[in-house]
């Protein structure tokens, strides 16, 4: 009688536990990006995707475990398995639409040219000859090669490194996100009372979340919790804490 006791006791216990373990979610980032995600004083990784992803999750019953992961190889990982989803400023677009999962967009950018104070450029035919940066497999880079004008292309690894060449005067601009752009622009200490906005592509993008392509009810929980966070206005909110708009 005893152990049937105990077992009545310990089996919903294990149950709940094993239930718990199964609601956390694995997620993947870049943190130089920011405000898309970025390292706080305390090295924690927060930002704008990062406060989404928590409100989805908060309101489907889910737990997200963030990790710090190079961009180089953030969709190797997720294809792989290494983690169950990217959530890192990711441009929506038919190459790698052909390879992973989206969420349904949550927000839409476009590709901003950076440029130091007292200099101008209307477009990227005023970059003829010059040194203009990006970070390294970007959608700010593809537009920057697909543009038709011979200037030198560099890639880095991380955003930030192109910002401070710029600012140092070791290249001319940097094209980034919109969102990404006014921040070093506007907010960014060190930064902002340097550089300024060159222009902006006509093109918008779209941003969402990514899995592998076997992920298929994942995607639908998290569409699930977009549309519920839109509904309530927490999108909005998240949206004017980071981005201002």
């Amino acid at each position: 009688m005893f152990r049937r006791f105990l077992l009545a006791i310990l089996l919903p216990a294990v149950m709940i536990s094993s239930a718990s373990a199964a609601e956390k979610i694995s997620v993947a980032c870049n943190p130089t990006w920011p405000p898309m995600e970025l390292l706080d004083d305390d090295k924690q990784i927060v930002g704008f995707d990062v406060d989404m992803i928590h409100a989805i999750c908060k309101e489907l019953g889910l737990e997200a475990e963030f990790r710090n992961v190079a961009w180089d190889g953030i969709f190797a990982g997720v294809a792989a398995g290494s983690y169950d989803l990217v959530a890192s400023g990711v441009t929506i677009t038919p190459e790698r639409e052909k390879a992973f999962l989206f969420t349904k967009p949550y927000y839409n950018v476009s590709q901003i040219v950076v440029l130091q104070n007292g200099k101008s450029a209307t477009g990227f035919e005023d970059l003829k000859g010059k040194k203009v940066g990006g970070q390294i497999g970007t959608t700010g880079i593809f537009v920057a090669q697909k543009c038709g004008v011979e200037f030198t292309l560099r890639e880095y690894d991380d955003v930030g490194l192109a910002m401070q060449d710029l600012v140092n005067g070791r290249i001319d601009a940097v094209v980034c996100d919109s969102p990404v752009a006014l921040y070093y622009a506007n907010k960014k200490e060190g930064f902002s009372d340097v550089l300024t906005i060159g222009f902006r592509t006509e093109a918008n993008e779209h941003l969402g979340f990514v899995a592998k392509k076997d992920r298929k009810d994942l995607i639908e929980k998290l569409n699930k919790g977009l549309d519920i966070i839109r509904e309530k206005g927490i999108e909005a909110q998240l949206v004017k804490k980071w981005l201002g708009d």
